[in-house]
């Protein structure tokens, strides 16, 4: 081999690195520039927010990963090679990481699906609060007391859940016991009068009352009123502070549970 095909090669080979080098930088450009158009298209803007991160990241990646792949070949990098190492490096990170690829599907299952969505109020399980980020792995429900939850998603598409804003409207109900001697048409008039003073109590549907069982101790007087969802939390604790107040100013009497002991002398 002389100098001149060693310089030929030499020459080849620089050409090919400055090509892959231009495909690479133009190809990240127009990845970002291709990205911020799709983001702010107008059938884009219609998702819901999460789901905009979740495909704007997705489409980001593929994009990428295109380029890549482009500036190797130019390179003359065997574009088989590189498949059957991205191919092998994937099940080996798929056998290390089920957990987190499991929390993945489930945050993809959300965002499609879409069973709850940022800013609504839900229970899943034995935790109430606000959805306030679905993220990849984590979902994240900001509580009433301000403390913050991170679910993982795998648990989330086989849990249960209640979500009370997807409706825009939701029935809160209390529960008050009163003695058997009560009069009823007065204890449902002064529980039905409390409801309806609610600031955030909706007038249509109006507040009813109504007996829901008997007890041992008293009868059950059930009230139910409709808000907005994301004053649920607002509602119910003003039928249940209030309620009390109007029995106790209205006489009603609230029993205690009580026992009776009889003690036998022979």
């Amino acid at each position: 081999m002389d100098f001149t095909e060693i310089k030929t090669i030499v020459m080849d080979a620089g050409i090919n690195l400055l090509l892959g080098i231009i495909i690479l930088i133009v190809g990240l450009f127009l990845t970002h520039w291709i990205v911020k158009l799709i983001s702010q298209s107008k059938t884009f803007g219609k998702l819901d927010p999460s789901l905009q991160s979740f495909f704007r990241n997705l489409i980001k990646i593929l994009l990428i990963v295109t380029v890549v792949l482009t500036a190797a070949s130019v390179l003359g990098v065997p574009l088989t090679s590189v498949i059957t190492i991205f191919a092998s490096a994937g099940v080996a990170i798929s056998l290390g990481m089920q957990g987190a690829l499991g929390n993945i599907v489930g945050g993809v299952t959300l965002l499609i699906l879409q069973p709850i969505r940022t800013g609504e109020y839900v229970k899943i399980g034995e935790h109430t609060g606000i959805v306030k980020r679905i993220g990849a792995f984590y979902t994240e429900v900001t509580t009433l007391d301000n403390s913050l939850i991170s679910l993982p998603n795998s648990n989330l598409t086989n849990a249960a859940i209640i979500n009370y804003s997807r409706e825009g409207t939701s029935r809160i109900e209390a529960a008050f016991t009163v003695s058997y001697n009560s009069d009823m048409d007065k204890v449902r008039e002064t529980l039905l009068e409390m409801a309806r003073k609610g600031e955030y109590v909706l007038e249509d549907p109006s507040p009813w009352v109504l007996v829901s069982k008997c007890t041992e101790t008293g009868m059950v007087f059930l009230v139910r009123a409709w808000a907005k969802a994301e004053n649920w939390g607002r509602v119910y604790y003003y039928l249940v502070e209030e309620g009390k107040r109007a029995l106790d100013a209205a006489g009603i009497v609230i029993p205690v549970q009580q026992m009776d002991v009889r003690i036998r002398q022979d």
